[in-house]
């Protein structure tokens, strides 16, 4: 049995991102009961509003879910203790140091996976005791790590590495990249913009068809001074290019960026002035389609792939 599905006890070593303002529970829960594991993305809601979506997606599947939180939540011992009363069973962690929550899930009889950028961060994982870890590349939506390393050059470093399952994340949207990575030592794959631009996805219908339109080259990390992030080329995009121009302090960007950037963009659906945060591989994702779809899809290209191995007999 792959190491992935039989630590969630799911079908499918496919694991859907838990990315802010498109990870609700109507999507946590189609991708479970899809055979994939769904996760609630904790990072754009309030502590009542995550227990609210907690609450629902318990009713909405039989299947294994879980929440991805940011460990840099300002109410993050609140999130804690709601994931524990309200029973949930698998916890991603990420954008901080595991050895600070991973103890405390894990005597609650939690299974702890923890998101990082590099092979260094991955053994600091494992010393915390997670029970895998996400290695996600450069290639990315949202935040990024600040070592640039791409996805085909991280995952057979950090296997080199450590002894603990690998999901790979960033670029990943098809059978075929799922395949790619796990022959480089990947057990499973964590896969965000194709779930982004889903039907259940919570983001807003601009955002998910802005995701369609999305061509080579239109995306690109920057803000690296605060925490670098992939975003679509919109006019929020060129604004802060043109303030680069400017030699800007932190400050400046700060303010520039201001509050709820990502919400405008991505759930109100304000292309122009909103935060777009999508990954390279937006430019291959050609429909919004059912979680359930993608999922099938992505299995049945993994298996052409793998049939199709002959013709690299030499």
């Amino acid at each position: 049995m792959n190491k992935i599905t039989q630590l969630f006890d799911i079908k499918y070593p496919i694991v859907q991102g838990g990315m802010i303002w498109n990870s609700g529970y109507k999507l946590a829960s189609a991708v479970s009961n899809a055979g994939g594991l769904g996760l609630i993305g904790a990072g754009s809601m309030y502590p009542e509003v995550l227990r609210e979506h907690i609450q629902k997606c318990k009713k909405a599947t039989d299947k294994p879910f879980g929440v991805n939180i940011p460990m840099l939540y300002p109410n993050i011992e609140e999130i804690m203790n709601i994931v524990v009363e309200e029973g949930v069973k698998i916890v991603f962690t990420s954008a901080g140091n595991p050895k600070t929550w991973t103890s405390y899930l894990k005597s609650k009889g939690i299974t702890v996976v923890h998101v990082v950028s590099s092979s260094i961060f991955a053994l600091k994982a494992q010393e915390a005791g997670v029970d895998a870890i996400v290695a996600e590349g450069f290639e990315a939506g949202g935040h990024n790590g600040r070592d640039e390393t791409t996805t085909l050059t991280l995952i057979p470093m950090v296997k080199e590495k450590i002894r603990i399952p690998i999901i790979a994340a960033g670029g990943i949207a098809t059978g075929k990249g799922m395949l790619a990575v796990m022959i480089l030592g990947a057990d499973g794959v964590q896969v965000g913009s194709r779930f982004a631009a889903s039907t259940e996805s919570s983001s807003h219908n601009n955002f998910k068809q802005k995701i369609v339109d999305v061509r080579e080259g239109d995306t690109q990390v920057t803000l690296k001074e605060l925490a670098p992030v992939r975003l679509v080329k919109n006019k929020f995009y060129e604004d802060v290019q043109d303030l680069y121009q400017k030699c800007p302090s932190k400050e400046d960007l700060v303010e520039l960026l201001g509050r709820g950037r990502s919400k405008r963009g991505m759930f109100e659906g304000d292309l122009e002035e909103g935060e777009l945060e999508i990954g390279q591989i937006a430019g291959l994702i050609n429909e919004i389609l059912p979680a359930e779809k993608i999922i099938h899809e992505m299995i049945a290209d993994f298996g052409a792939a793998c049939q199709e191995k002959t013709k690299f007999e030499f």
